[in-house]
C-alpha cells in the first residue's frame, strides 16, 4: 500500500520539546500497563508523517509480522533491518514507520522492520531470536551479508549489536555496518538521574527488570556492551548530550574504537531521545537522520558495485 503523506513541516525545536514532554511523561510511566503505553504510542504514530511516495508492504520475517517500506525513487542494491526501541516492552512497525520511511527515502533502499516480541510476555531471549531469525531469512532470500546493514534505536540499537556478535560468534558473519541511534547497550547501568525529555529513571528500570525476568544480567545477548566488541562492522553512533544514554554511548563508542572497530559519533545538543523518530516534523531530527543514511549508503556501496 501508498502511505498518505502530509506537507512536511518543521516545528522550532522549543514548541517541540514543550509538546513531547508531557505525551511521554504520562504515557511512559512505569504505573501505567504495557498494553496501555504500546496502544498510545501506536495511536499517536499517525502524527509522524512519512514522505510522499512511500509504499508499505506487509508480510513474514523470520516468523514474525514484518513491514518492508520502501520509497518511490530509483533503488539500489541492499537493504536495511531496522530493530525499533521502546525498552523491549512497547514500540512497533507503527511507532516507527515514518523513521523507517525516511531512511528508505534517502537510501534508496528498502527498510525491514519486524513486529520482534516484546517483554514481559516474552523475555529476553525472544527478541534476539527474532531478530536473527529476520537477518537469516533476508540472507536466504537471497541477500548476501555485506548487502545488508542493521540499524536500530535505543532497545532496538542494543538489539542490533547483540544481533551482531552473535551473527559474528554463531555464524561467522557480518553485515556491512551497524547505525545506532541512542543505543542501550547494558541495561544494568542505573541512569544517571531521574529523566530527560523522554525517558524516566524508574520506567526504563521496570523495562529492564521486564526483559530479564530474572535472568543473569552478565548474559552479552542482553547487555551487549558487557560482551567482544572486536570483529564488528563499521559503526555509527547517533546520541545527544541531553539524554539518559549519553553517558553509556560514549562508553560504548570508546570501547568500540578500542576494539580497532571504525567508529563514527555524531553527538548533538538541545534535542532528545531518538528525536529522529520526529524527522518529519524537526529539522534537526531529519538532518542527523540524513547522516545516518549517508553512512550506511557508503557501507553499502562497494556492495552494490
Amino acid at each position: 500500500m501508498t502511505v498518505p503523506a502530509l506537507r512536511e513541516f518543521a516545528l522550532p525545536v522549543p514548541i517541540a520539546r514543550a509538546i513531547l514532554h508531557p505525551f511521554f511523561r504520562f504515557t511512559m510511566h512505569p504505573r501505567v500497563p504495557w498494553r496501555v503505553q504500546r496502544a498510545v504510542l501506536d495511536a499517536g504514530s499517525v502524527l509522524q508523517q512519512s514522505p510522499p511516495g512511500t509504499r508499505v508492504q506487509r508480510l513474514r520475517l523470520g516468523g514474525r509480522p514484518a513491514e518492508r517500506v520502501t520509497s518511490d525513487r530509483p533503488a539500489a542494491a541492499g537493504a536495511v533491518l531496522y530493530l525499533h526501541g521502546g525498552g523491549y516492552t512497547i514500540g512497533s512497525p507503527a511507532t516507527h514507520r515514518s523513521l523507517a520511511a525516511h531512511l528508505a527515502r534517502d537510501l534508496r533502499r528498502p527498510v525491514y522492520l519486524p513486529d520482534y516480541r516484546l517483554a514481559p510476555e516474552h523475555p529476553y531471549p525472544a527478541a534476539l531470536d527474532d531478530a536473527e531469525a529476520a537477518f537469516l531469512e533476508l540472507l536466504g532470500s537471497g541477500f548476501a551479508p555485506e548487502n545488508l546493514v542493521v540499524a536500530g534505536d535505543s532497545a532496538g540499537g542494543g538489539l542490533a549489536l547483540a544481533l551482531a556478535e552473535r551473527l559474528r560468534d554463531e555464524h561467522g558473519i557480518r553485515p556491512a555496518a551497524l547505525g545506532l541511534i541512542a543505543p542501550w547497550a547494558d541495561p544494568n547501568e542505573k541512569p544517571p538521574r531521574a529523566r530527560d525529555l523522554v525517558i524516566n529513571s524508574a520506567w526504563s528500570r521496570a523495562a529492564a527488570a521486564a526483559y530479564r525476568a530474572g535472568g543473569s544480567g552478565l548474559e552479552v545477548g542482553y547487555a551487549p556492551l558487557l560482551g567482544r566488541l572486536d570483529g564488528l562492522p563499521p559503526v555509527y553512533v547517533q546520541a545527544d548530550t541531553g539524554e539518559l544514554l549519553y553517558g553509556q554511548c560514549t562508553r560504548l563508542v570508546a570501547g568500540l574504537r578500542a576494539a580497532g572497530v571504525p567508529v563514527r559519533f555524531s553527538v548533538t545538543s538541545g534535542l532528545w531521545h531518538v528525536a529522529q523518530l520526529q524527522a518529519a516534523l524537526v529539522a534537526p531530527a531529519a538532518s542527523e537522520l540524513r547522516e545516518m543514511s549517508g553512512f550506511l549508503g557508503q557501507a553499502l556501496k562497494p556492495a552494490a558495485a
